[in-house]
């Protein structure tokens, strides 16, 4: 079980505008000559009717967003999403190349990327195959007639990672966090979230309607006429009802001390005396672990009570919705269709289906990461970008040591320990120093749902065998081409892969200013992520241990509810931002910006830099910032966002993030009573 912040895009631009100009603080010197350095943004982005002070999100990008037409098959586009795209052409590219090769050694890379690429574009092929592939679990589910096959099919599906009732893997120890142990936890919903299955106005109520018909459709597919289909879609959605009413939901799973309950196996089995533990770990293929974590006792409680409540025949209904929806996407194409109807249109508001071959790309570099990332990084991966990170690492590291060292709110004690904490953060920039070995997979070019099913397994079992085993520091939670990044309390360990270190992130086209902007506010985000409410709850090295004296705490908490607060009253459409969801990566892009411009600052000796086409070095840091964010998101999946996203729409991670800054202010000229200054400034690191 990992618990770490993921520095992900779920972005919105769009926003009224005053008409005003430009608010610049004294952009009137031309850069001096010999300058080289481009200006690192497009000025034909912006909205120059709109005044800076007043809506920075429009000022930066709101050209861009006026003439941008959303491509169909995307629920938001923009900036980030468009380097996305770079990548898996560049992807593409390569899988184009290795899987015309049919004689590659059997288990090399090349085969495996190659021939996993050729079988799931071979639609000929996966058309003929229907639902084949599944008719063996399909006869498994239809023969259960009693509550032992009902735990012997569920722990089979297991095996198969098909997601049902429960997760079991294994994970650090939130508590000695160099050992990995047992995790078991909530999971086996089809819907989004808990609160999908409860929520009562209309909107809800319709998702849960689709819903219905999407599994209709599917059982209908898996041959059952259509009055059958229906009663079985209905028995799915109340099924998994019960399951999410036993679920804890976003925001109680935000906190680490939640999700941590320790306990013997004797315990657990005293917790779910209806479940056969020892058989499931038999089917499982592990030793009876000696302690376990589990995640959330009161869904395992809810769950034992479905064993002797729930009838066979709604476990039926519930593993075959199960399994024919976690596999619709790897069959033919009505399954896939009907699944984009739902997932794609409905959830999300996207027109179209993405084209197979990106379908198939970026699952090729799902299962197959790091034997794909390997050949990304050899052609696409620029020494010049990891120098940079190193650098600005140095940097930012250095300012927030400092911060620490000066905080008023902070006593000795707490301030000792948040410098331990800081020097201990190790870093991970572009790639792993180990790769995983996949040469395991049986991978052919004879059943695309086979070959998904085999990494599926491969990835079951390497989990499984760290039951006990030491926690491998060396292994990445992101593959190599991955456009993102992440801080991992459990290692206090931050991690930028290769895919995230270009343009609009970092160029080395682009001045500093603007780097420190974009790259630079991302790595301070992932820092600020180690004294975020949840991750300021582990220590050093990765524990979930209370190093905050009492005054301390209290002072952090009441800096973080001013966060809370703020983005609690932001809103789109009839939705408010949910503050207490979002409030780790708002407390992360608050205090990364921050950091990145004290960095930069600290990196040019707090000399004032050149003015470029009329912006000021300290403007241009700002708009490298917003350019980031330039985005557009369809109602739908604004929807989906809020109610299941840590991440706050694009427009507030822009315009939240620097009206609590007075350095913005001061860079564009803003005065008190402009709404990109709050009457209270939120401030914690």
């Amino acid at each position: 079980m990992r618990l770490f912040s993921l520095f992900l895009v779920c972005v919105f631009a769009g926003s009224t505008c005053f008409n005003g100009t430009l608010a610049a603080n004294g952009p009137d010197k031309a850069a001096p000559a010999g300058t080289t350095k481009k200006l690192g943004f497009d000025p034909g982005n912006m909205d120059k009717t709109c005044q800076p002070c007043e809506d920075f999100n429009q000022f930066a990008n709101g050209g861009w967003i006026q003439r941008t037409q959303m491509p169909g098959e995307f629920p938001r586009w923009g900036s980030f999403i468009e380097l996305q795209e770079s990548n898996t052409k560049n992807l593409h590219l390569i899988l184009e190349e290795v899987s015309k090769n049919t004689k590659a050694k059997p288990g090399s890379q090349e085969q495996q990327i190659g021939d996993f690429y050729a079988a799931a574009m071979d639609e000929a092929k996966i058309e003929a195959a229907g639902a084949t592939a599944l008719k063996a679990d399909l006869e498994q589910i239809a023969s259960i007639k009693d509550g032992a096959s009902v735990q012997a099919v569920l722990a089979g599906l297991h095996t198969k990672a098909v997601r049902v009732a429960f997760f079991f893997g294994a994970g650090p120890d939130f508590k000695n966090s160099s050992v990995n142990i047992a995790q078991v936890g909530q999971g086996g919903l089809g819907l989004p979230d808990k609160d999908y299955y409860f929520k009562e106005d209309e909107k809800s109520k319709n998702i849960r309607a689709e819903y219905v018909k999407y599994a209709t459709k599917l059982f209908t597919l898996l041959g059952d006429d259509a009055a059958t289909a229906e009663t079985q879609a209905k028995s799915l959605l109340a099924f998994e009802t019960k399951l999410a009413g036993f679920s804890l939901n976003r925001v109680e799973r935000r906190d680490p001390s939640k999700q941590y309950n320790k306990k013997t196996l004797a315990e657990l089995k005293t917790l779910t005396p209806n479940f056969d533990w020892d058989a499931y770990f038999k089917t499982l293929g592990v030793a009876a672990p000696e302690s376990i974590n589990v995640g959330q006792p009161k869904f395992l409680e809810g769950f034992n009570g479905l064993l002797a409540t729930a009838s066979t025949d709604e476990w039926k209904a519930y593993f075959r919705g199960r399994l024919i929806d976690g596999a619709a996407n790897f069959l033919s194409k009505s399954f896939v269709d009907a699944s984009f109807e739902f997932n794609g249109r409905i959830l999300n508001g996207t027109t179209e289906n993405q084209p197979r071959w990106k379908r198939m790309t970026q699952l090729t570099d799902r299962l197959l990461g790091d034997s794909l990332g390997q050949i990304y990084v050899k052609r696409h991966f620029s020494p010049q970008g990891k120098a940079k990170v190193k650098e600005m690492l140095v940097n930012i590291r250095f300012v927030l040591k400092n911060d620490i060292q000066q905080l008023p709110w902070m006593s000795q004690a707490t301030r000792d320990q948040a410098l331990a904490k800081l020097n201990a953060i190790e870093e991970k920039i572009g790639y792993p120093d180990k790769w995983k070995d996949y040469s395991s997979i049986k991978i052919t070019r004879n059943s695309f749902l086979e070959n998904v099913r085999a990494c599926g397994r491969y990835a079951i079992q390497e989990n499984l065998k760290k039951l006990g085993k030491p926690v491998d520091r060396t292994e990445w939670g992101m593959t190599p081409p991955t456009v993102n990044a992440y801080y991992n309390p459990l290692q206090n360990e931050i991690a930028f892969p290769a895919g995230i270190l270009q343009s609009p992130f970092y160029s080395a086209d682009a001045e500093d200013a603007v780097n420190y902007g974009g790259i630079g506010a991302v790595i301070g985000h992932e820092i600020t992520h180690g004294f975020d409410d949840s991750g300021r709850q582990f220590d050093k090295d990765g524990n979930l241990k209370d190093w905050w004296t009492s005054d301390d705490a209290k002072n952090y908490k009441d800096r973080a509810t001013c966060v809370e607060t703020q983005y609690s009253g932001y809103k789109v459409d009839d939705l408010n931002v949910n503050g207490k969801l979002v409030l780790g990566e708002s407390i992360a892009d608050l205090g990364g910006l921050t950091l990145a411009y004290l960095a930069y600052q600290h990196s040019v000796g707090g000399k004032p830099g050149p003015v470029i086409d009329g912006f000021t070095a300290e403007q241009r840091f700002f708009m490298g910032w917003a350019q980031v964010w330039r985005t557009k998101a369809r109602p739908e999946f604004l929807r989906l966002q809020i109610a299941t996203d840590p991440h706050p729409p694009a427009q507030f991670r822009v315009n939240g993030t620097v009206s609590n800054m007075e350095e913005f202010a001061k860079a564009f000229g803003c005065k008190k009573g402009d709404k990109m200054v709050r009457e209270s400034l939120c401030r914690i690191w």
